[in-house]
């Protein structure tokens, strides 16, 4: 039982004014925690961070945060609040809305007769906190705690609240949520009547789907030749233009990074062990792991591992029923504290340098750029045939057509991870849709559709390709699903999205979306030409000449030459050219995408926001992160 002295707490005076107060610096090292040589190093690095001396102290492992604690209270003559073991009076914190409590870092602890405690890690930030708070009906005293049982006590405290909004932040009009089991009874017996109807009708049914099959291929084909196109000519200006920006001096931001973990068992330590070889300045980096609150397989995994002061653990209480990836980063947003907030996922390796060039990128960019993405690449391409496929699938798409799409401004589906925001137009937006399974891609057409960019930043991130069958396809069922979803989300109304984006970013959406999920789901209509090639009867020669099927044969070898082109151009560099062989096979690559794509279709219609997750650290890492 830990008993109370409130005499002591009831007696802190304001903080003394800046000029007056002993230095922290000093006190610690009156303390005989640190030496002069470390507390001059401090100071010489908070010239260029924006971060409180004590972070910078703990983010290069000098002392703890219990000493900062320490300190400050010495330094205020404010006592210590230990929350865990005292846990705030019931109601204090109806006093303010939790978005408060949060934007301060505050909490309501206890109320003595007219004075009323709140806890806080930031002394020097408490006078606004008193300025906002002076008509609550009391007379705020600060008490110190530590950051970390804060954000535990706000979270216990609005559990219900936070979890229900991390559901419902996108607005209604752009989310998939209202997709109940009864709103998608009628759009399926329309599809099945539609299916009924042509089948009735052979020569109609054949003539649909062939239009279908060539309509989506030359949207698709005319999308990656546009990106292509767009890329190349921007290597040749680059190579014609020697001149360089110039690195802009800046005092460096805080930046957070949400990992989004689930049923992780053997991702923990080599997660933690990539993260450290990040070089970004520790006192303003902000990783946060996220957890949901019943994955005891991740809770055990984190709990043998040592994670360093600025990595932190956040747990997603369980609401609804619902545990997707998108909920999770919605309800850890709130306690995000950077500037610039990113997405790694659980296998991911970025560069050490990462983050310093999206600082560097976001710096020099204009207002509207208010994403980074960055490229994708896998860290095992040796591991067996599939890897090697994967490994040039993504190299095609991360290095050669995203670059291109970007640079002429079109939207950009962004990759699920190593994307950065800049947080406050990330909360403009409303996170991310949170029954979305694809919510990243979603994310980018929002953010066109407001009117901001996406660029894409120089860095790579390394991570497990999927390299067995059966989970391959059912991460591919996830994507399709999401893609779909995401298209009939954004075309409820396509003329509102027409205004929003112009005709050149529109015609993008359709050319993406429908030309991905098309040439999965009607490849079969392709493959009926082999049996031509073959001397066997093709039920196509029904509605098309001979003339007609002439050139779509060469459109067929145009696109697949296309293909080829673009992968093998993606795996040139000395370092990825071990690939070059492989292009040739990737057409055996994707025959099991179409049947990911039939799972996609089946789960749209009986449970769309399910969340077939792939299992990471099934491989080693075989490429240097260079």
């Amino acid at each position: 039982m830990v008993e109370l002295n409130l005499q002591n707490f009831t007696s802190a005076a304001p903080i003394p004014a800046e000029g007056l107060r002993k230095p922290l610096g000093s006190c610690l090292l009156e303390q005989g925690i640190i030496t002069q040589t470390q507390l001059d190093r401090a100071l010489h690095l908070q010239a260029r961070q924006k971060a409180p001396l004590g972070e910078i102290l703990v983010g290069e492992g000098w002392i703890t945060r219990q000493d900062v604690l320490n300190a400050l209270a010495e330094q205020s003559g404010w006592q210590i609040a230990n929350l865990d073991e005292i846990p705030p009076m019931p109601g204090l914190s109806d006093l303010k809305p939790v978005s408060f409590w949060l934007a301060h870092n505050v909490v309501p602890w206890m109320r003595v007769g007219p004075l009323l405690l709140v806890a806080t890690a930031r002394p020097d930030l408490f006078a606004t906190v008193s300025k906002e708070m002076q008509n609550c009906g009391y007379a705020v005293i600060p008490v110190l705690a530590a950051p970390d049982q804060i954000d535990r006590t706000i979270a216990r405290q609005f559990a219900k609240p936070l979890a229900q909004a991390a559901e419902t932040r996108v607005d209604e009009a752009q989310s998939c949520r209202t997709w109940t089991a009864g709103s998608r009874v009628r759009p399926v017996a329309a599809v099945v009547g539609a299916v009924a109807l042509l089948t009735a009708v052979p020569h109609v049914s054949l003539a649909t789907l062939l239009f279908l099959t060539v309509g989506t291929l030359i949207l698709f084909s005319a999308l990656r030749i546009s990106g292509a196109l767009a890329y190349v000519l921007h290597q040749l200006s680059r190579k014609s233009d020697r001149s360089e920006i110039a690195a802009v001096p800046l005092r460096h931001p805080c930046v957070s990074i949400m990992v989004p973990l689930y049923k992780e068992r053997e991702i923990a330590d080599a997660l933690v062990r990539r993260l450290q070889r990040l070089t970004y300045p520790k006192a303003l980096l902000d990783v946060i792991l996220v957890l949901e609150e019943k994955d005891d397989v991740t809770r055990k995994a984190l709990a043998d591992a040592d994670l360093p002061s600025w990595i932190r653990t956040i747990e997603v209480p369980e609401f609804n029923g619902l545990t997707t990836k998108p909920r999770a980063m919605n309800y850890a947003l709130d306690f995000c504290r950077g500037d610039i907030l990113g997405v790694w996922d659980a296998e991911d390796a970025p560069q050490p340098d990462q983050i310093e060039r999206v600082v560097n990128h976001f710096t020099q960019a204009a207002p509207e750029v208010v994403c980074l993405q960055g490229g994708l690449d896998y860290y095992n391409p040796r591991t067996n045939w599939r890897s090697r496929c994967f490994s040039i699938e993504y190299n095609s798409w991360f290095r050669i057509i995203l670059p291109g799409i970007a640079r002429l401004g079109l939207v950009v589906p962004l990759g699920g991870t190593t994307f950065f925001f800049r947080r406050d137009k990330l909360l403009e937006l409303g996170g991310w849709d949170a029954h979305n399974v694809t919510e990243d891609a979603d994310l980018g057409v929002r953010l066109s559709r407001a009117g901001y960019r996406t660029e894409m930043v120089d860095t790579t991130t390394f991570e497990e390709a999927n390299f067995r069958a059966w989970p391959w396809v059912k991460q591919r069922s996830r994507w399709l699903k999401g893609f779909m979803v995401t298209y009939l989300v954004h075309m409820r109304d396509p003329l509102r999205l027409y205004q929003d984006l112009g005709l050149r970013k529109f015609m993008g959406v359709q050319a993406f979306f429908l030309g991905t999920i098309g040439q999965f789901l009607l490849a079969p209509v392709l493959w009926v030409f082999w049996l031509t090639a073959l001397g066997l009867y093709n039920p196509m020669m029904q509605v098309i000449s001979h003339e007609m099927l002439t050139s779509l044969v060469w459109l067929f070898l145009a696109a697949e030459g296309l293909n080829m082109a673009v992968s093998a151009l993606a795996v040139s560099a000395p370092e990825r050219r071990f690939l070059l062989p492989f292009v040739p096979t990737m057409f055996l690559y994707f025959p099991l995408g179409i049947l990911a794509a039939y799972k996609a279709l089946w789960e749209l219609a009986v449970k769309p926001f399910y969340w077939d997750k792939t299992q990471h650290g099934q491989a080693d890492e075989d490429l240097p992160l260079a």
